[in-house]
């Protein structure tokens, strides 16, 4: 068994700072280039619509937390998608508002994409942006449609 020493003088060695390391510039994206099932996306928007789809009150228990959902209608330059709103992320976005979305992510609901932030993401009211919504590209109105591959190549069965 060998050992490995480190032959360096005491002052050589590597000083370690208690610094953080240094975030990453995010990366904004557009409307337009959202994929279904991907994450980590960062983009600015515009909300056109707000509309409640669920609102659960304290009946059951006064311990759980009331459950709202809204579905909103936001979109960018490049075109719009549907935005699903959880709980406190109703009251930030109101139609007419410009939000950052940090961390969003594509899930499918019924064969068409929704966006969403977790709780590892995060929604900024940011300053009116400066541009016209594209209103006719609603990326939500596209139906995906999950299809298996098959990849060994060969012939389809019975044939």
């Amino acid at each position: 068994m060998s050992t490995v020493t480190n032959k360096t003088a005491p002052s050589q060695q590597p000083q370690q700072s208690n610094a953080k390391p240094g975030l990453r510039k995010p990366v904004f994206t557009k409307v337009e280039l959202l994929k279904p099932e991907t994450i980590g996306h960062t983009l600015v928007a515009k909300v056109l619509t707000s509309n409640p789809v669920l609102q659960k009150g304290r009946s059951v228990s006064q311990h759980l937390r009331q459950t709202r959902i809204s579905e909103c209608l936001i979109g960018d330059e490049t075109g719009t998608i549907l935005f699903t709103a959880r709980n406190d992320q109703v009251d930030l976005l109101k139609p007419g508002t410009t939000v950052i979305l940090r961390n969003a992510r594509i899930d499918m609901f019924k064969g068409s994409m929704r966006l969403a932030v977790d709780k590892w993401g995060r929604i900024e009211v940011t300053e009116p942006a400066n541009f016209v919504v594209k209103e006719d590209n609603n990326l939500s109105l596209v139906e995906y449609e999950l299809v298996n591959v098959q990849e060994d190549g060969g012939a389809p069965p019975g044939s």
